[in-house]
Order: C-alpha cells, then structure tokens, then sequence
C-alpha cells in the first residue's frame, strides 16, 4: 500500500499528506470546514422540527411534506460518490467552494417558494451543494492536518456535526416561535458565506487532475443507489410488492453492470479499487454495520421511552439527550487517541463499550428510573464515540492521497447507506409490533458486534503486516 501510495501521489501532495496546511493558515481552514460542516446539519435538524408548520402553511398533508427530508436525503446518497471523483480532477478546494455556493444560491429561493413542488426542487438543489461539499470534506482534513494529528481533525469534524445536530431542533423552534419557516433556512447563510470569504484563501490549493470525467459510471451510481433506496422505502411504507420488487431488482441489476464495469477502471466512480485493500474494506463493513445499529437505536427510543414507560415527549427529549452530550465528550477524546494508538484497537474498544450498553438498555427494569437509562445512553454513546471517529481515519489514511476524496465519499456514503437500512430494519420493527421493546437494542447489539469482528480482524492484519 506504501508503494501504491508513494506512485499515485506527487511530491507536493505527500508533503501536504505528512505536514498539513502550515499555521497560522491552517487555522483558518478549520474555521472553513467547521463552517461549512454544521451548515447542511443544522439545516436538516431545524426543518425536521418545522414540518408539521410547513405542512399547514404550504396545505399539504403530514405525510407529503416529509419528501423535503426524503428527497433531500436521497439525492445525497445518489450523488456523493459521482461528485468525489468529480472533486478529484476539478481539485477539492474548487469542488468545495462550487457547492457552498450552490447551497447558499438555493437557500435564498426559500423565500419566494410558495408550494410544496417548489420547495423540493429548492431542496434538491441544496441537497446536490451539500454532496459537493461533504464529498471531499474529509480528503480536505487530511490534507489541512499533520498526519500526526488527522484523527483529531476527524473527531472535530465529528464533534461539530454532533454538536449541530443536538442544538438544530431548539433553534428551529426558537426561530420558529419569532419568525416564518424560511428563516430557518436563512440562519445558515451567514455561516456559508464566512465558510466562502476564509475557505476562498485557507482551504489547501487545488490539485487538478488531467483526466476525463466518467459520466456513464456516474448515473450507474445514482441509478443503483436511488433505485435501492426507493425499493428499501416502498417495502415498509406500503409500496405495491410489484414495484417494490421491480425496483429492487433493478437496483441489483444495474448495480451489478456497474461494479464490473468500475473494476475495469483506474480511477472508478465507485472506489472498488479502494475496497480491494482489506484495510479499507473492513472499516467500510465495519462503519455500515456500526451506522445501522446506532439508527436502530435512535429511532425506536422515542417510541419505548412513551409507549412503554408512559414519558411524555420532553421528558424523553431530555433524557435522550444525554446520548449526543456524550458523544460530544468523548469524540474529540478518541479522536486525539486515535492519533497514538492503533484504530482498530481503539475501534474494538469502542464497540465492545457499544454493545455492553445496547445489551444493557435492553435489560432495562420494569419502571426504570431517569438515571437509570441515560447512564447506559453515556455508555453507549462513548462506545460510538471511541468507534466512528478512528474508523473514518481508518479509511481516509489508508487511501493513496491522489484517492483521497474518493476515500472521503466512500465513507460518506457508507453512513448514509447504513442510515437508510437502519430506518428500514427500524420501520420493520415496528410494522410487527416489537419496534417499542427490547428488541430494537438486541438487534442493535448484534450489528454492532459485527463491527466489532471486524475490528478484531483489523488488528489481526496490523500485527501480521509488522
């Protein structure tokens, strides 16, 4: 992989890869990737507490306006791939810059948007912004930090996300409370335009490559990724089983051409070249796996904490928060651990803390107190914390710096994939009525263990490559 990597990578590149972007510039890359990270998050996290205020005020049903969060997340996991190999011959800083811009344009359309079909077409374009962007943000932190110190900039990166994330929802309602819905949109753009005015002469300059961009490989991905995210809905949401299965199929047909067709090629779309090195290929198991199983949780919580022990939803909210105020903890901790120790070492620490508290909420007493399930939350909480982070790093440092926003864009896709499946294996939970119980946990922990496997073997490869 040495060998690979030190052929694929120019001098200037591999001094970037093992010095970074030198102070005090550097600095001011982080602020523009911080920026330009909880941009699209707080975004989301803030329009999901507004979509019963948008279904009356656009007079559409409940049900109708959860497209702005469906398809906004299905152009995302459509187009990350296709536009990290687009980031990879345009040069990251330029593909970065390209969809904040994007993002900031369609984010000003909110205000003259009347209708639902208007507002999806605004929230296609911002989806397509954040792809850019998010596709070559992590190739973006290898190269702003020292080697020595890039798992600290993953776990930042982590960190912040967490962080937007848990504050989104109390700001959408505190803007909501004051002012119209598109000002939830707007609170984002002065964060986009200082990530914009920074990043224009702080992000690493970009490196151009001289080879043409594969459009067929490009809609082959988004066919097969839209087409399987389609099928995977339709199965829980009531689709008709025939074209539930057409779509299924379809998405195993084309996806089949389409990684043939990848293996064939140097710089592929879908970084099959990348998942040949085992290395990069257990993490990727791994991440997809841990993903699943911390959505599974996410998402039935709600539901047990109500239906089963009878909380209302603000005592719920509080309690669970307890789980990202961890993480926001124990993120950077893992991160700056990451740096020193081996990431499957730390990966497996991670998960086995992960399962232990996934087990143990599943054995929650009959009335259990406030304390009693947010102490398993924390234990939880810091075994994804102690995992995702070293992993990310896992994939991203393994990669040739030459593929490394192709390394970046595999990631990013694999977490979406594992959020997606892990709404689907929630969803059918829930439709054979043990979505509210223990199971969700137990299932949870068995996925996660899976990472934890692969985590083991990681480890096994470390000491037989020494």
């Amino acid at each position: 992989m040495q060998a690979t990597r030190a052929a694929e990578e120019s001098p200037a590149a591999a001094l970037m890869a093992a010095d970074g972007v030198p102070t005090p510039r550097r600095y001011a890359a982080i602020v523009a990737v911080s920026l330009g990270t909880m941009i699209s998050i707080i975004d989301t996290g803030s329009l999901n507490i507004a979509l019963p205020t948008l279904a009356q005020e656009l007079h559409v049903a409940p049900s109708a306006v959860v497209l702005l969060v469906t398809a906004y997340q299905l152009v995302l996991i459509m187009t990350v791939l296709p536009l990290s190999a687009l980031g990879d011959r345009l040069g990251h800083r330029t593909l970065y810059q390209y969809g904040q811009m994007l993002y900031l344009v369609a984010t000003l359309f909110c205000f003259v948007a009347h209708s639902l079909p208007a507002l999806l077409v605004i929230r296609t374009l911002q989806a397509l912004g954040a792809a850019a962007t998010s596709s070559v943000s992590s190739a973006m932190v290898r190269q702003i930090y020292p080697q020595a110190r890039l798992g600290r900039g993953m776990a930042l990166n982590t960190m912040l996300a967490t962080m937007a994330s848990t504050l989104a929802p109390s700001l959408g309602g505190l803007i909501l409370s004051h002012a119209r819905w598109p000002w939830l949109f707007a609170i984002c753009l002065p964060l986009g335009l200082g990530s914009l005015l920074v990043g224009g002469k702080a992000l690493p300059d970009p490196i151009r490559r001289d080879q043409p961009y594969d459009v067929t490989a490009a809609l082959l991905c988004a066919a097969t990724f839209g087409l399987a995210v389609v099928g995977l809905e339709g199965a829980v949401h009531g689709f008709a089983p025939v074209l539930t299965g057409a779509l299924l199929i379809a998405a195993l047909a084309i996806g089949t051409a389409f990684v043939r067709r990848e293996a064939e090629q140097d710089t592929p779309v879908l970084p099959v070249d990348l998942l040949r090195e085992r290395q990069i290929a257990l993490s990727s198991v791994a991440g997809l796996m841990g993903s699943m199983a911390t959505m599974t949780i996410m998402i039935t919580l709600p539901f047990r904490l109500q239906h089963q022990f009878g909380y209302s939803p603000t005592e719920a909210g509080l309690v669970y928060a307890a789980w990202p105020m961890a993480l926001i903890l124990f993120a950077p901790i893992s991160g700056i651990l990451s740096d020193r120790f081996r990431p499957g070492l730390l990966g497996l620490i991670g998960t086995l803390l992960g399962v232990a508290g996934m087990v143990l909420l599943a054995w929650l007493p009959d009335k259990p107190s406030h304390f009693d399930i947010m102490w398993r939350l924390v234990v939880i909480s810091a075994g994804s914390g102690t995992f995702f982070a070293p992993n990310a790093r896992q994939i991203i440092f393994a990669a040739p710096m030459a593929r490394a926003a192709a390394a970046g864009g595999l990631t990013q896709t694999t977490r979406m994939a594992g959020q997606v499946l892990g709404s689907t294996v929630t969803a059918g939970l829930l439709a054979f009525g043990v979505g509210s119980g223990e199971v969700p946990s137990i299932v949870a922990a068995s996925l996660f263990s899976v990472s934890g496997l692969c985590c083991l073997v990681l480890l096994g490869l470390g000491r037989s490559e020494r």
